[in-house]
């Protein structure tokens, strides 16, 4: 195997033996097959879409699923993956079909339109180690390493389509798109420049997939409002509830009401409680644990069933005695997968679990700063910039891991001045979180502004204030600094630099799928750094 698309690939260059997170060399394999055989569906689809007018949405969605399974932590269960090999084999034929009656041309590069799975796990296994992403055509390193920077951000994107599908929300620009740039894999001809305005288009098209996103979660719960969260416990029986899939919270909340079970959140989960449409269960009670990087010792901890939503998974424990469970596209060999929103099994088993003996009070946090929450008071905020109580915005998010190296961002947060404004999002926050920061006029200094896909919140905080201050986001006084470890991050950069926001600080490290060409056009494009220490940095930025 070869593996290089999160931040914790061994040694900084790529795992080969076996993942750091935990993925085998089998799976390995079966995702890059899977890859392969989407990028000729692909081909097909983006034909059949240009030169056709034929658009086949059972493709467009199994595409985007597809793609989501091989984001890191999301389906790690060998089981799972020849089902969906053999479906993207036989939905690439179908359109095949379509184009041939369409008299459409369907002579493509590549062999990934011809390519027919094995009969056997061992098979594909086989197979797909011949199709490894280092087997992508390109004239040289720098288009194969941009080749890779795309495929990411498609991972990445897809994660988001899936969400909004989830909620009934999607759009056909970005299913074309995510076609488009998986059928790009397979083109031997693509050039540099061909492949760097990909990635922009990849940035530009996420903004729309994020956008999708936050229209399915507001129409579906409203606009999220600050909340006051506790961090202990209630006696009684519980379930804890990680990943992103607020569908799935819901439904578990519907499904628990009346059994005296509480439901609590972890990780990214926290921001579902700003949501009002969710905050209205009273036994929707309050958030468990501190960090993604914590997870296997925290729901090992957790004296209640376990339910993983949608993405994303450690490495299960021996000691988990089945408490384990996981809905959507998460999987993992041995532990226990829901389906269609029958969370019958995992509240049996909370009710069987012991929960917590007595009730345990421990601080709160605060989240739901949205965007229409930090709109809502523009006028305070611009009005202090201007009386220069609030010198300067940080926004501090990003992805959290294990690796050595994230703690940067607890100190760098710890540092920033008095009179400074830290906005965060996604699960990088659980390094500083619970930090007690104060206020500035009445405004936190510390805004939890939700998960991950809430960046499309941020941004458009900070076109608005750009506008209120009449200048671009880059003059605005906002400095952004990011941590990233797999592929929905990556998308987010490319949405950030598609919109020409620059001097970006990225961290822990850079990623090891950029050559030194393609960092050095980032660099001098966007002003991309990497990060160094908080005092150099906050001197940096400050003066």
């Amino acid at each position: 195997m070869f593996c290089y698309q999160c931040e914790q690939t061994a040694r900084g260059e790529g795992c080969g033996k076996s993942g750091v997170c935990g993925k085998k060399p089998d799976v390995a394999a079966l995702q890059d097959l899977l890859i392969y055989a989407l990028t000729g569906l692909a081909q097909a689809a983006a034909a059949a879409a240009g030169r056709a007018g034929i658009r086949d949405r059972e493709a467009d969605v199994f595409a985007c699923e597809a793609l989501f399974a091989t984001v890191t932590n999301v389906d790690f269960d060998p089981e799972r993956f020849p089902s969906l090999i053999r479906k993207a084999a036989a939905l690439r034929d179908a359109m095949l079909e379509k184009l041939r009656a369409a008299g459409v041309e369907t002579d493509f590069p590549g062999e990934a339109v011809k390519f027919s799975p094995a009969n056997d796990l061992p098979g594909l296994v086989a197979q797909g180690e011949a199709h490894g992403i280092q087997s992508y055509p390109a004239a040289n390193a720098d288009i194969l390493s941009l080749k890779h920077t795309l495929l990411y951000g498609l991972k990445g994107m897809a994660a988001y389509v899936d969400h909004a599908l989830i909620l009934g929300r999607e759009d056909e620009t970005v299913f074309a798109f995510l076609h488009e740039g998986t059928a790009a894999l397979a083109d031997p001809n693509l050039s540099l420049e061909e492949a760097l305005g990909l990635l922009m288009k990849c940035g530009q098209t996420n903004l729309r997939a994020m956008e999708i996103l936050d229209a399915a979660n507001t129409g579906a719960y409203g606009h999220p409002v600050p909340t006051s969260v506790s961090l202990g416990a209630k006696k009684g029986k519980a379930i804890l509830v990680s990943g992103h899939d607020l569908k799935d919270l819901e439904e578990l909340l519907k499904q628990t009401e009346g059994k005296g079970i509480f439901i609590y959140t972890h990780g990214e989960m926290l921001p579902a409680h700003g949501y009002p449409g969710l905050k209205k269960h009273p036994h929707f009670y309050g958030h468990y644990g501190t960090a993604w990087q914590n997870q296997a010792k925290e729901f090992a901890e957790f004296p209640g069933a376990v339910l993983m939503t949608t993405n994303c998974i450690q490495k299960p424990q021996e000691d988990y005695q089945g408490r384990i469970f996981t809905t959507g596209l998460v999987g993992w060999p041995g532990v226990k997968h829901l389906e269609n929103g029958r969370f019958a099994p995992v509240i049996e088993a909370a009710l069987a679990a012991p929960g917590f003996a007595e009730d345990q009070e421990v601080k709160s946090v605060m989240t739901g700063f949205a965007r229409n929450a930090v709109l809502g008071v523009a006028d305070q905020v611009i009005a202090a910039v201007k009386e220069k109580k609030i010198r300067h915005f940080f926004l501090v998010a990003g992805c959290d891991g294990a690796k050595p190296g994230r703690n940067y961002y607890t100190e760098f947060v710890e540092k920033v001045p008095q009179d400074c404004v830290v906005l965060t999002l996604a699960c990088g926050k659980f390094r500083f979180f619970d930090k007690e920061l104060g206020a500035i006029g009445g405004i936190p200094r510390l805004l939890d502004m939700g998960q991950c896909n809430d960046a499309y919140s941020a941004i458009q905080v900070a076109i608005a204030l750009a506008k209120a201050f009449g200048v671009g986001v880059n003059d605005l006084p906002l400095s952004m600094v990011l941590s990233w470890y797999e592929q929905k991050a990556v998308v987010i950069l490319l949405t950030l630099l598609s919109l020409g926001i620059k001097n970006i600080r990225l961290g822990p490290t850079l990623p090891a799928f950029l050559t030194p060409n393609v960092l050095g056009v980032l660099v001098e494009k966007f002003g991309i750094k990497p990060i160094a220490t908080p005092d150099e940095d906050l001197k940096a930025i400050l003066g």
